[in-house]
């Protein structure tokens, strides 16, 4: 079942985050499903913590991004959703390539969301797993 109350491309994904911190990140859209968004950043200079790895911060950035324009684009026109509460927990440190995130909804209520975003290494091996709370604002 279709879950997209507005049109929803991977362009459209990719022309609204010119200029943003998803830009600025190197983040990339790859996939829009009937009910799911696909995205990835790279692991490299701009990613990674002083250790090597890919910061923690960066997938919960991802995890964001794709939660936040999930839940917008399930939203009816003219009604909004915002960040309520995230969390995430990372479970295999990632070096070098990419890591790919797929968000999808748990519960599509009228004043609030649930999305689970899960986060892969190249090798598919869960990387990192988050939840974001999302409230559904009315028009003003």
């Amino acid at each position: 079942m279709r879950i997209w109350q507005q049109p929803l491309s991977l362009d459209i994904l990719t022309r609204s985050s010119l200029d943003t911190a998803v830009s600025h990140l190197g983040i990339e859209f790859v996939a829009v499903g009937d009910d799911f968004i696909s995205a990835r950043v790279p692991v490299d200079a701009r990613t990674r913590q002083p250790f090597g790895l890919l910061h923690g911060g960066v997938s919960v950035v991802l995890a964001e991004t794709l939660g936040s324009i999930g839940a917008n684009f399930a939203c009816p026109a003219g009604y909004m959703a915002v960040g309520l509460d995230i969390n995430a927990n990372h479970l295999r440190g990632v070096k070098s390539g990419w890591v790919t995130g797929t968000a999808r909804p748990v519960h599509l209520g009228r004043t609030t969301q649930v999305w689970q975003i899960d986060m892969v290494n190249d090798a598919g091996e869960p990387s990192c797993v988050s939840r974001i709370t999302m409230a559904i604002l009315a028009p003003r």
